[in-house]
């Protein structure tokens, strides 16, 4: 016994459309991993520029726009009351 051909299409349709979107899950998730690790090496980068900067200038606060800086007073860093 067979079930129909129109049942069998829809059947394997189903799977195909299935098997598509799980390749395509697949591929975002590699790309998405590949972001993460750019992440960690942007944030790596970042963290040696503001040591640089430090050593440089000490503790600043710098303003992206203008580049200009102020500097952070010791207390700034001391959250606690």
């Amino acid at each position: 016994m067979k079930i129909t051909e129109e049942q069998l299409k829809k059947v394997n349709d189903q799977q195909a459309l299935l098997s598509d979107i799980l390749n395509r899950i697949g591929l975002i998730e590699t790309e998405k991993h590949s972001l993460l690790h750019k992440v960690a090496e942007v944030n790596q980068e970042i963290e040696d520029t503001k040591s640089e900067l430090e050593k440089q200038y000490g503790k600043v606060s710098v303003d992206l726009k203008t580049g200009e800086y102020t500097e952070i007073k010791e207390d700034e860093f001391n959250t606690e009351d």
